[in-house]
């Protein structure tokens, strides 16, 4: 037996359904010609007759063919099931969705966008875990990085999204205090790094 094409269980199906090669072709939007032709070439693959043509109005199925129309039509109803549960899912989110984030920024503006974005999808719930440090994102099964700086593996996608700034800042105190020229004379003041960049002190 050749390789059966399964496309034209469908073609078979809705001339059994109808009982007309014409009526099957309205239905499937196709000429009366192709589905004719799509069922000759499974009656081939399966080498019997599927069809047996009782009158000019009316097709009706052979044994072999009465024998496969029913599994045909549960064959086509769980593809069309599996196509619409598909469908719906890329419709609206669903699951968990992991995100990584600094803290500061994480807080300021993603934590509210996440709550809103529960709130627009209910069946979808979203973990945010808030660290400056880097975070393994294979190890923790993170979906999506927010990340503050430069992109040190090369192996990770990445988009950029914003740009920031960075500002030389001082108390009031401190600036008074301060005798300043030249940028090379800033590195004997003192200053917080921020660990979380890779060369803190450039």
């Amino acid at each position: 037996m050749e390789t059966i094409n399964l496309n034209r269980l469908a073609y078979f199906a809705a001339v059994v359904d109808t009982g007309s090669f014409t009526r099957a072709a309205e239905r499937l939007g196709i000429t009366k010609t192709v589905v004719s032709q799509q069922v000759a070439r499974l009656e081939a693959e399966l080498r019997t007759a599927l069809l047996l043509l009782r009158t000019t109005r009316r097709v009706e199925p052979t044994e072999a063919g009465r024998l496969l129309h029913a599994p045909c039509v549960m064959i086509l109803r769980e593809a069309e099931n599996a196509v619409g549960e598909l469908a719906q899912t890329n419709a609206e989110p669903m699951g968990v969705l992991r995100i990584a984030a600094p803290n500061d920024y994480g807080a300021s503006a993603i934590a509210p966008t996440a709550a809103a974005f529960v709130r627009k999808y209910p069946a979808c719930s979203i973990d945010l875990i808030l660290s400056d440090a880097r975070i393994d994102l294979v190890a923790n099964q993170i979906d999506l990085s927010l990340r503050v700086g430069w992109l040190n593996d090369s192996s990770q996608q990445a988009r950029r999204i914003g740009s920031f700034r960075q500002l030389l800042v001082a108390s009031p105190d401190l600036a008074s205090a301060m005798s300043v020229d030249e940028p090379a004379e800033l590195a004997a003041s003192p200053f917080i790094a921020n660990t979380a960049l890779s060369d803190p002190l450039v």
